[in-house]
């Protein structure tokens, strides 16, 4: 695999290890349609709640007008996933895209480029793995109905769900519904994300209309195909106390993991809210919004689970997170702890009925500097190492994880942090958007090679 300089200093890799995954085992990288494809104002997008929160006059954030415009060089990246050896790419659809309103008038031209995208990845031996919002709400649906604030959006979420099934759905199998339904929420409960509500209270009812949305977008994609897997996308974070013999610390530290992550997991595979959850709902903004049949719906099976892991968090006795002093940390301040990861997947396994779970992302915000036409980041690789090291102890104990894609594919937009922290195993040039393989994506290209078992 070469990058874009003709002349290329010599490598050095660390050796790519045999993590004896089971046969089949996916390896793949991510993305989402927000943070790479930019043309934003082209082929008849609409605009999404991020154009106007990133062009608040008070702030100054990159803008995702361009970012990467995978729109325009898809084609280019997709050369680049085959020479890595990529198994799959997970990507994201840009609702606003495909429905400039979030509902109603359909725009053939963003449907098309899915169809050209997915086609590109089938004709490179790539599976397509598909998620349907990864936090670029339609604007429109946030002036109707304030977003997730209300069940609308749910209801809309489903005849869009159906819409790329019914397009798509003859060639990718894989669909998630949601990314990560917790930084979704935080879009409402502060003005840190998009769209800005700073409603403090209404965290547990945008989350149940987002499980609604889950819910309601499965049964209408299983509707128009029968052939597909269906999935929701969760960021889980484990929360330990600073001191396992405390008591008080334990207790609020299972609260906090309770209120935060595993009220999702238990309302899909118990088919119930716990109760701190019933006891916030009930004090949420504009009441509770939980009606008869939601929970039965959003308890429908999962085919697959995809879980995002990067960091753990540790808590004192009111539940405030509480730092850990002189541990190696990532450019967003996260602790890199893969014994938390293999202990949270193996413990997950024993709590619940688990379905199939795919790791959708994994990876570090490091900083790296291209020079020489290389990128030399060994601390990157280091993580990645640990990290998937860290899932095959997770499937030796038990864990039902068929794959494992890293985040990300590129350097992309990272929301209002703009363009400073760097995820990719591709870099991209800022000023001219060449792309180059960094080491990391060499490193993973040889493991992908080392550990493939048809």
């Amino acid at each position: 695999m070469k990058n874009r300089n003709s002349r290329q200093p010599a490598l050095h890799l660390p050796r790519a290890r045999d993590y004896k995954l089971p046969q089949g085992f996916v390896f793949g990288a991510s993305t989402s349609a927000y943070q790479v494809e930019g043309a934003a104002f082209e082929g008849g997008r609409g605009e999404s709640v991020w154009e106007p929160f990133l062009r608040n006059p008070k702030r100054s954030y990159d803008l995702g007008d361009v970012t990467c415009d995978h729109y325009n060089r898809y084609r280019e990246d997709v050369g680049l996933m085959k020479a890595m050896g990529l198994d799959a790419y997970r990507f994201s659809i840009s609702w606003p895209r495909v429905m400039p309103n979030g509902e109603g008038k359909v725009n053939e031209i963003g449907l098309d480029f899915y169809d050209r995208l997915v086609d590109e990845l089938l004709e490179a031996g790539i599976d397509p793995y598909v998620t349907l919002y990864h936090w670029d709400l339609p604007l429109m649906l946030q002036k109707r109905y304030h977003g997730w604030f209300h069940r609308e959006t749910a209801l809309a979420f489903a005849d869009y769900s159906a819409l790329m099934v019914r397009r798509l759905g003859d060639r990718v199998k894989k669909w998630a519904t949601l990314n990560e339904p917790e930084v979704i929420i935080a879009g409402y409960i502060s003005d840190g994300m998009a769209p800005g509500m700073n409603l403090p209270r209404s965290g547990h009812r945008v989350g149940h209309h987002l499980l609604l949305g889950h819910a309601l977008g499965t049964q209408a994609m299983r509707a128009a195909r029968s052939d597909i897997e269906c999935g929701i996308v969760l960021n889980l974070v484990p929360i330990d106390p600073v001191d396992p013999q405390n008591e008080k610390q334990c207790a609020a530290a299972r609260d906090r993991w309770t209120l935060s992550y595993s009220w999702y997991l238990d309302a899909m595979l118990k088919g119930n809210y716990p109760d701190l959850v019933h006891d916030a709902l009930s004090r949420s903004d504009s009441g509770n919004p939980v009606r008869p049949l939601d929970m039965s719906l959003i308890a429908q099976k999962l085919d697959f689970l995809g879980i995002n892991y990067y960091t753990r968090f540790l808590v004192n006795e009111k539940g405030d997170i509480v730092e850990t002093p002189n541990v190696p940390r990532t450019q967003m301040g996260w602790e890199m702890v893969p014994d938390s990861f293999t202990k949270m997947l193996i413990d997950l396994e024993r709590e619940y009925e688990m379905p199939p779970v795919y790791i959708t992302e994994n990876g570090a915000a490091l900083d790296d500097t291209l020079s020489g036409g290389r990128v030399n980041d060994r601390h990157r690789i280091k993580y990645l190492d640990e990290h998937i090291g860290a899932v095959a102890r997770a499937i030796k104990g038990g864990a039902d994880v068929r794959g494992y894609f890293a985040w990300s594919l590129m350097d992309n937009l990272e929301w209002p942090l703009g363009f400073a922290k760097t995820f990719g195993l591709i870099h991209v040039d800022r000023s001219t958007l060449n792309r180059t393989v960094k080491d990391s994506g060499l490193w993973y290209a040889k493991t992908i090679a080392r550990n493939r078992r048809s």
